[in-house]
């Protein structure tokens, strides 16, 4: 089974071509959309887009970790992980 990956340029070229927006402005909207997201994640903050998922961040603590071939300890530090949570919607559409 072939899976295709889609891109940022495949998005552009939608908007190009559904919306009417040029080349140009779809990579600027697609560009201004995801910075805002990424700065909504460095201040902490919980995004939720309607009928497409929720991204939630969560802080791990600083823990005590172990190399499974090695079995040598060493410290993970902090760090923030995303979830990502479907929506009701968007779980019904790829059922």
């Amino acid at each position: 089974m072939t899976q295709k990956t889609i891109t940022r340029a495949d998005i552009a070229e939608s908007l190009y071509q559904e919306l009417g927006f040029s080349h140009a402005d779809a990579f600027k909207l697609i560009d201004k959309t995801l910075t805002y997201i990424i700065e909504a994640f460095e201040r902490g903050e919980e995004v939720k887009l309607a009928h497409f998922a929720s991204f939630i961040p969560h802080k791990k603590s600083e823990r005590m970790g172990r190399n499974p071939k090695t079995g040598q300890s060493h410290v993970i530090t902090p760090r923030t992980v995303l979830s990502f949570k479907p929506s009701h919607s968007f779980k019904s559409k790829i059922k």
